[in-house]
């Protein structure tokens, strides 16, 4: 049995500035219909900004949907279009004041395909120049900087729970001798 889904009809219900929501109906590989919920979103990028001496860049904010402060490597949302690279410079540079003398791709993941298209690319970062750093202006951030072997008690210890994050350091505790 081939493991696709039919698109049969698809109805738009939101439009909005970060994400959109439509409702398709879709033929199942049976041949029996259901119904799917699908939050388009334009992706992100995420990036572990790693200092010469070794630690690595977090920052902290507030997340409404999640009711708490997390601390996460730096991200940003992809405008229409544009190239994942170009953002996760400017996202480094705002978010933190770093810019990167090096960046390099390291990975692409879906952040919940159960109900959304949302793609994050993964970069590393190195040989940082610290800048001033431009958050948007509904960002209050809070930059901090960890050793990895820190980090990786902090996410066995939960305290550190944000996906991308945790996705992020620990492909970079595996890989870090070859980056």
């Amino acid at each position: 049995m081939e493991q696709k889904e039919e698109t049969l009809s698809t109805r738009r219900i939101f439009e909005g500035k970060i994400i959109n929501l439509r409702v398709e109906e879709v033929k199942l590989p049976d041949g029996r219909t259901a119904t799917r919920e699908i939050v388009e979103h334009p992706g992100g990028v995420s990036i572990v900004a790693v200092k010469d001496n070794g630690n690595i860049l977090l920052v902290k904010q507030y997340r409404k949907p999640a009711e708490e402060a997390l601390l996460e490597i730096p991200a940003g949302k992809l405008e229409y279009g544009e190239d994942p690279e170009v953002c996760a410079k400017r996202e480094l540079l705002e978010e933190t004041g770093y810019e990167a003398g090096y960046i390099k791709h390291l990975m692409t993941f879906f952040t919940t395909p159960g109900f959304s298209n949302e793609k994050m690319y993964l970069y590393f970062a190195k040989n940082l120049v610290k800048h001033t750093a431009h958050p948007d202006e509904d960002e209050f951030l809070e930059v901090y900087e960890y050793t990895p072997e820190n980090l990786l008690e902090m996410i066995l210890q939960n305290q550190i729970k944000d996906s991308k994050t945790i996705i992020g350091i620990l492909y970079y505790l595996k890989m870090r001798n070859s980056l």
